[in-house]
């Protein structure tokens, strides 16, 4: 058994289908379709099961895939400790983000990239039980979520930032002039949501809840940046994190207003899994967090 063969079949996992996997891989389909077989020999045990087409692994194939994500992330974690000891440590450091926080990232990694500044950065737009279930399987290396509305229990965090919510309208809408709005009288208006298997809508549909108000929202989507234009456009109404709003609902054009009655906020932080050794890059990441300002700056 060797690292090729893990990373075989991790990709295999991943792509669900032989030559994706393979074009991942670097390899031809062939290849990494014989080493596969090559490793269920060596354990004895058969681990894809095969049709005319990848249908899926077999229930030891499942466990050898943990094994597998979690001796690889040790190599990588190897890789980084020893650039760390280089004192330039250099790679991709893989984020998966809520998108209420993805505008709070670009501070945090160039914090980062001062200490390291070979260090590059992937950043993807997720939802909390995406970054679980990556962090788990070690796709990502750390995520940014909520750490006081569903948290993950599987990790080591560090908090940012509270998220407060601002009712976003058009510089028409009558409530514009407003300096704050209540949650009960946003419920009035037509309105523009997030879709309910974002964790974001179901703090907001408690909010809503909590000021005896249930609106049904016009319009849902899972991009933000969609709803804002929905305001602008369609004159509806959308509630959505301060930190956004002050990069996308200003630079649109819009009013950000304040929600009160009730105030609404929740701890936004880094998790990662919790294991010894800790990636080094990861405990830099972890470090940085705890010097970060405690609201986003823009």
């Amino acid at each position: 058994m060797d690292i090729r063969q893990l990373q075989y079949l991790v990709a295999l996992a991943r792509e669900q289908h032989f030559t994706r996997a393979a074009e991942a891989c670097g390899v031809t389909q062939p290849t990494l379709s014989g080493r596969i077989r090559q490793l269920e020999h060596e354990l004895g045990v058969p681990i894809v099961l095969r049709g005319q087409r990848y249908i899926g692994l077999t229930t030891e194939g499942q466990h050898i895939l943990k094994w597998a994500q979690r001796i690889l992330e040790d190599c990588d974690s190897l890789r980084d400790d020893l650039s760390a000891l280089s004192g330039a440590p250099e790679g991709r450091m893989v984020l998966g983000v809520i998108p209420s926080a993805l505008a709070a990232v670009p501070p945090l990694t160039e914090l980062l990239r001062q200490r390291f500044p070979k260090l590059t950065f992937s950043v993807r737009s997720q939802s909390s039980k995406e970054i679980e279930r990556q962090l788990s399987e070690f796709a990502i290396d750390a995520g940014i979520t909520y750490l006081d509305s569903e948290p993950i229990d599987i990790s080591a965090s560090q908090p940012l930032y509270r998220e407060r919510y601002r009712l976003v309208v058009r510089p028409d809408h009558p409530l514009a002039a407003r300096e704050t709005v209540a949650w009960s009288e946003a419920a009035a208006h037509p309105m523009c949501a997030l879709t309910p298997d974002m964790q974001n809508r179901r703090i907001i549909d408690r909010a809503f809840a909590k000021a005896d108000c249930h609106p049904h929202p016009e319009i849902e989507s899972n991009s933000m940046v969609n709803l804002c234009a929905y305001v602008q456009t369609a004159g509806l109404v959308s509630v959505l994190p301060e930190a956004l709003t002050r990069v996308v609902g200003e630079g649109a054009g819009l009013r950000a207003i304040p929600l009160v009655d009730p105030v609404v906020e929740h701890m936004i932080g880094i998790v990662a899994l919790d294991r010894e050794p800790m990636s080094p890059l990861v405990e830099a990441l972890l470090s940085v967090a705890r010097g970060y300002p405690g609201e986003p700056a823009f």
